[in-house]
């Protein structure tokens, strides 16, 4: 993309960022944390005024994994007892689809849902708590925890006919 995706603005000019965020709270979600690693001091202002909680992924630059594995760290600290994992660069994966995965499963600490996409595994992922360490431990550079989600059975939900699922690596 040229720079980090959460700073790229869509069609209305809206940046990636707040648009996951937007599409986060009306799928259903009632608190919403943001991890922020590249351009952090760009991406923050973003967020002003959009009651999201804000952690620093300082090994950003050895990969994904490190946003994950500082999402985790940071849930661990809330009361939370599940999270839903979201990326800024699914432009047509709205709040049906969260809302399809987030009532798939209850939010229990053993939670797991993963929304798939013509059988194809994608996200947003719930991960419960009792999971946190072990998908924190599997997520390494650019790979994230789907082998420990794949290995711990991870159900797919079936949101093909709500989205593609695809990410989006060009303007």
């Amino acid at each position: 993309m040229g720079g980090p995706k959460a700073l790229v603005r869509d069609e209305a000019g809206v940046p990636w960022v707040v648009r996951a965020v937007e599409v986060l709270r009306s799928g259903g979600c009632p608190s919403v944390a943001v991890v922020v690693g590249a351009a952090a001091d760009e991406v923050m202002p973003l967020l002003d005024g959009l009651d999201v909680a804000i952690v620093s992924s300082p090994e950003w630059e050895t990969g994904m994994a490190a946003s994950l594995r500082s999402g985790l760290a940071f849930a661990e600290t809330t009361s939370a007892s599940a999270v839903l994992v979201h990326l800024v660069d699914l432009l047509d994966t709205g709040d049906a689809v969260i809302r399809r995965v987030l009532a798939a499963v209850d939010d229990a600490p053993s939670a797991l849902a993963r929304a798939g996409y013509d059988g194809k595994a994608g996200h947003p992922v719930l991960i419960g708590r009792s999971h946190w360490a072990a998908a924190a431990e599997a997520a390494y550079g650019d790979r994230g925890a789907g082998p420990y989600l794949t290995a711990a059975g991870c159900p797919l939900i079936e949101c093909g006919d709500l989205a593609s699922g695809n990410d989006r690596d060009h303007r």
